[in-house]
């Protein structure tokens, strides 16, 4: 069974919005360490994932640190970042994911990535943006598939795009989203005791009059819209100066011992 698990990517990996920056992030890779850990609770796991990431900065920044680490399990997950920006080229994008792919499985690690849920819905541009991720997925699905690579494929099922799994800002999964996202890893990996429960439909949505929709609207758009187009402007990024949240290889603490660790509702280490 795996004994050293390495996470690299973008801000879905760090685990926005599974908790805040005061607290830290805990996030489906998080939770995807803490079920390998029942299984070997030697079990060793870093995530160097950052928020903000382009799929040539993770592969740039991260895949070599992540080659240091000697994974036998690594995942690799980026593009949404890339298809956000104006000049969009699936083929480019997916390339720079296959160099990680590549060599982090040539290096003797199992290897998974993952395919995006179509979201856009309720966002400007929408079906632009849903058009884009069919089209990078399309792409991570053949790279994956030159290597080996397993992919977790939320395009599959439509509970993955059930806003009810999304966080305020409609591009991070909350809590119970990192967990279902955790789950869809461990059935991927064939790890024992999985379901897929995490594939359920979570039933009708409740009725939103015009007034909540206009208010929500609103809301996300002063929250998230605005602060995304300003940093567009300044051509910075939510990960600017940010470092990753957990560079090294660390014991993976089960969580009910994790009520005396200072990092809240992240992962602490023995």
């Amino acid at each position: 069974m795996f004994s050293r698990f390495v996470a690299i990517g973008d801000s879905q990996s760090e685990g926005l919005n599974d908790g805040d920056d005061q607290r830290g992030y805990r996030g489906w890779a998080d939770r995807l360490a803490e079920r390998l850990a029942v299984i070997n609770p030697d079990l060793r796991y870093a995530n160097l994932a950052i928020r903000g990431r382009l799929a040539r900065q993770v592969r740039e920044e991260q895949l070599a640190p992540a080659l240091a680490l000697q994974p036998d399990l690594a995942s690799v997950v980026a593009g949404v970042n890339d298809l956000l920006r104006p000049k969009f080229d699936p083929v480019a994008i997916a390339a720079e994911l296959e160099i990680a792919f590549e060599a982090l499985t040539a290096s003797g690690a199992r290897v998974m990535t993952m395919a995006f849920p179509t979201l856009g819905a309720g966002m400007p541009g929408g079906r632009t943006i849903m058009a884009r991720i069919s089209a990078l997925n399309t792409e991570i699905r053949a790279a994956a598939g030159r290597h080996g690579v397993a992919v977790i494929d939320l395009e599959l099922y439509p509970v993955a795009t059930d806003p009810r799994l999304w966080s305020w800002d409609r591009l991070h999964l909350n809590a119970d989203g990192h967990d279902r996202l955790a789950a869809a890893a461990a059935t991927v990996l064939e790890l024992p005791g999985t379901d897929l429960r995490w594939q359920e439909d979570l039933g009708p949505l409740p009725p939103v009059t015009v007034l909540g929709r206009v208010r929500a609207d609103t809301e996300w758009a002063v929250r998230f819209l605005g602060p995304w187009l300003g940093r567009r402007v300044r051509r910075t990024s939510s990960g600017t100066g940010r470092v990753a949240k957990r560079p090294d290889l660390m014991p993976v603490l089960r969580r009910d011992d994790q009520r005396d660790a200072s990092a809240g509702g992240c992962l602490g280490v023995e």
